[in-house]
């Protein structure tokens, strides 16, 4: 196939309240470079993280997603010619040193010189994107693009976040996941009923993320706007959550995890609020109550391909809604709003 030198893309302009996102359809295509590859991209999901980029609270490629499916059409020096074609995925994680004391341990996803899709180099909000080939994602036969998509960060992020609590948690224990109802929660809901065979305790808002919620495997719904969480989850439980997982970017949410959890509890943080939103618990509460609390952010490859083999024997099953490209724009701004259901995946021309 012959590889046209401008492509289409979803920019983003004036990162801040009043940012624009454009479609543009005079973007260079990219030529790889040692190690990398140049992917005619198929979809992308839209995450929620991505509200960071187009309000302004960090700097971001204006070309934003890391959540792409696609294949591989050209491959720079050092790559084998044997992925010409392959279907693969993009991650948040673009590539790591490989070299440091973390990399040498396995956990790429936590590298202090890492790069990252979307925010370092451009994302998947367009026709053709480049790749490191060393971290891509194989994906599967029998699991469609639209299911890999939201799997290669929502999917991975609440894999990671669970993998926390395996020496912790025993099958029976409860956990409470806030934001159940968003694209990361329903799955890392499923993946701690299904998987992990935990009680869990979905916290979000709605009828409609209420039915998600419940559906992913939930055993309750508590609606934060409507109920007392806290008191509703001691009811529950009697003793408090064994763990809670923070999926929202809200410092109301990281407030309240420390009351929903028991003497000895965990709390997962992997929520992206505000950079100037710090953990607001108190440290004399914190040891008096022998509280652990973990920041995490992706998972590892070897959960990654856990996962897609899940989302193939149908344990998981995300709950996606498919758009076409020219509803990138409005799709960002509503996720800036919290008004989507699941995972909006959107298709590249």
């Amino acid at each position: 196939m012959s590889i046209p030198q401008l492509q289409q893309a979803a920019v983003v302009e004036n990162p801040g309240e009043n940012f624009t996102v454009v479609l543009r359809d005079n973007v260079p295509v990219g030529n790889p470079g040692t190690d990398e590859v140049l992917i005619k991209l198929n979809c992308t999901g839209i995450c929620h993280s991505e509200v960071r980029a187009v309000l302004g609270w960090g700097v971001y490629n204006s070309i934003i997603g890391h959540e792409g499916v696609g294949t591989i059409v050209k491959a720079g020096p050092n790559v084998s010619p044997s992925l010409m074609g392959q279907r693969v995925g993009f991650k948040w994680l673009y590539n790591a040193c490989t070299e440091c004391s973390v990399c040498r341990r396995g956990f790429f996803q936590n590298c202090p010189k890492q790069l990252n899709t979307s925010r370092h180099v451009p994302g998947t909000l367009q026709q053709y994107a480049i790749a490191d080939a060393r971290f891509l994602t194989k994906i599967p036969d029998g699991v469609r693009d639209e299911v890999a998509a939201p799997l290669l960060c929502a999917g991975l992020t609440m894999a990671g976040a669970l993998a926390h609590l395996d020496n912790e948690l025993q099958p029976g224990d409860w956990v409470v996941i806030s934001g159940s109802g968003g694209g990361l929660g329903h799955i890392g809901v499923q993946l701690a009923a299904r998987v992990k065979k935990l009680r869990v305790i979905a916290v979000d808002s709605g009828d409609e993320k209420r039915g998600l919620s419940l559906s992913s495997g939930a055993e309750f719904f508590i609606d934060f706007k409507t109920e007392d969480v806290a008191k509703r989850v001691l009811e529950l439980t009697e003793e408090g959550a064994h763990a809670t997982i923070v999926v929202p970017g809200e410092k109301e949410a990281f407030q309240m995890a420390p009351t929903l959890v028991r003497n000895m509890g965990h709390i997962i943080c992997v929520g992206l609020p505000r950079n100037d939103i710090e953990l607001p618990i108190s440290a004399t509460l914190c040891a008096a109550r022998g509280l652990t609390i973990k920041g995490s952010s992706v998972g590892s490859e070897e959960q990654m391909t856990e996962l897609l083999q899940l989302a193939l024997d149908g344990v998981i099953t995300p709950a996606i809604e498919v758009f076409d490209f020219s509803e990138a724009p409005n799709l960002i701004r509503q996720i800036t709003k919290d008004a989507i259901l699941g995972r909006a995946v959107v298709t590249i021309p």
